[in-house]
């Protein structure tokens, strides 16, 4: 799994400043389709037949594995026995897969268990990033004008509450993110 690279180059507090990195540049350009970045905690399901038979989690690299020159995470079996997945597990439980197409599905995993439910729904569920990724039309492509608009964003898939960020989805599969934390100041709230 490869890690979505963040728009903008990081200062020393890990804030975002005006210097786009190289690697989004098709960003600028005005390529790709903003999406909602949703969230909650990254994991995969494998669908057949209408029909949910594997739950995965993301898991990321420790920091002596990125000392060893690991750096994508990359996804492990979310088990039952595990209370850290009982949260995971009833989400990909109450989603509806019956119409998804046979294949593995990375999703984003939402609840009032989940992440401190920052979208505050009632229940939990998942989101396939490849089906459901609420799209966000005219997104701005400035540093500035990001800014300021991830500052109010509303959430499209949790109307009432802010969206977290913007996922930009190009059509051969490369994708660039940005978060309204990522600004710090006024932004971390």
């Amino acid at each position: 799994m490869e890690k979505i690279p963040t728009l903008f180059e990081r200062d020393e507090r890990f804030h975002v400043i005006d210097r786009p990195r190289a690697e989004c540049a098709w960003v600028f350009e005005g390529a790709g389709v903003g999406t909602e970045k949703l969230d909650g905690t990254n994991v995969r399901l494998t669908v057949r037949s209408g029909q949910l038979v594997r739950v995965e989690k993301r898991r990321n690299p420790s920091k002596a594995q990125k000392r060893q020159g690991i750096v994508d995470g990359w996804y492990a079996d979310a088990r039952e026995e595990s209370a850290e997945d009982k949260w995971i597990l009833a989400a990909a439980a109450a989603t509806d897969v019956s119409t998804w197409p046979d294949g593995e599905h990375s999703c984003e995993a939402l609840g009032p268990r989940i992440q401190g439910n920052p979208l505050a729904l009632s229940s939990h569920v998942c989101v396939p990033f490849d089906l459901r990724a609420p799209v966000i039309p005219d997104v701005p492509r400035g540093y500035a004008e990001l800014r300021d608009f991830l500052a109010t964003l509303e959430s499209r898939f949790a109307p009432g509450h802010l969206a977290e960020g913007i996922v930009f989805h190009h059509a051969d599969g490369r994708r660039a993110k940005i978060k309204r934390t990522d600004f710090g100041g006024a932004q971390d709230r």
